[in-house]
């Protein structure tokens, strides 16, 4: 059988928009698909009925040089396109098809605010890739596994999200993509349903700030005690995700959620917004329009370069709880 080796090495949101491509390739070929990964997302693709076999590694990509020269595959799909996977192609000199990443447009948009971005979500360049191969996007979103393990009951959490619940997730990578914490209390006091604050371990502070800031409000603070899956299970269970532009933003849409998703210093014109092609109604975006100095990375900084922060700090706080109020 002839064998593919799809590349995906970070990150949690990436991976998941990758799985359109990567049912796609299963439910319309023959080949047996592997997937190169890094070894703290290897869970996600393990759990993905559609992957024959995940390849991982914990520092350098090269650690898997020998075990995949012993595959013998016959194609490479690059879905990350960095100098790393480069670096690897030219190790195992198999056929490859890549996708345009864009690059040169986002840092026309970035540094001298020309928007020559194609209007066209990142999923639909990750199908220029297996194009060739005849691989088609079937349409029907994105997908995450949760395994029966991670499954979690919300009322174990507390009594009071039996009758339903928000998830807010209230981390993200880069401090310019996320919320403050006096913006989401905000938010959350405006807002008459219990709260369940998602994020990892570094979040569990910013958490207990927004308690402190809403003390009249149902909130718990779930921030560092889950893990991915688990807070994707709660995720699953929400009425409505209020989140910052991360990981559980693209897993809430794979889920099929209802999202009220918040933008900072990045913008929805990257591609990056929630993919649900079947129901584009169920997501509102946030953003502070007409700012000169958006975006400003097509990342994300550890404060803003500007100093004001106007990106967050001028949300519309009753904007937000009406796109709540109406998914509701």
């Amino acid at each position: 059988m002839k064998k593919i080796l799809l590349i995906r090495t970070s990150s949690i949101g990436d991976i998941v928009l990758t799985t359109p491509v990567v049912r796609a390739i299963k439910q319309q070929t023959d080949y047996e698909l592997h997937v190169l990964t890094k070894k703290q997302y290897s869970g996600i693709y393990h759990a993905n009925s559609h992957v024959d076999k995940v390849h991982s590694f914990s520092k350098n990509i090269t650690e898997c040089l020998t075990g995949l020269k012993n595959e013998k595959f016959d194609i490479i799909i690059d879905l990350q396109k960095n100098l790393r996977s480069y670096q690897l192609k030219r190790k195992l000199k198999i056929k490859s098809y890549s996708f345009p990443k864009l690059n040169i447009e986002k840092w026309l948009l970035v540094n001298l605010n020309i928007n020559k971005l194609p209007d066209e979500h990142i999923v639909d360049r990750y199908f220029k890739a297996v194009e060739s191969l005849g691989i088609t996007n079937d349409g029907k979103g994105l997908e995450y596994f949760i395994p029966s393990r991670d499954e979690v009951v919300p009322e174990n959490i507390d009594p009071r999200l039996k009758d339903g619940y928000i998830s807010f997730v209230i981390g993200g990578r880069h401090q310019t993509k996320i919320l403050p914490s006096e913006k989401a209390a905000l938010i959350i006091a405006k807002i008459k349903m219990p709260v369940v604050l998602l994020g990892g371990t570094d979040d569990k502070e910013r958490g207990e700030e927004i308690l402190k800031l809403a003390p009249n409000s149902d909130i718990f603070n779930t921030c560092g005690a889950l893990s991915i899956n688990q807070s994707a299970s709660v995720v699953k269970q929400s009425d409505v995700i209020i989140t910052n532009d991360t990981g559980l933003m693209h897993i809430a849409a794979a889920l099929n959620k209802p999202i009220v998703s918040i933008w900072g210093n990045t913008v929805p014109e990257f591609g990056m917004y929630p993919y649900m092609p079947e129901n584009m109604s169920s997501y509102f975006i946030s953003e502070v329009e007409g700012l000169r100095c958006r975006p400003c990375s097509k990342l994300g900084y550890q404060k803003c370069p500007k100093k004001h922060f106007k990106c967050m700090m001028d949300q519309d706080v009753d904007a937000i709880k009406e796109s709540v109020k109406k998914f509701l």
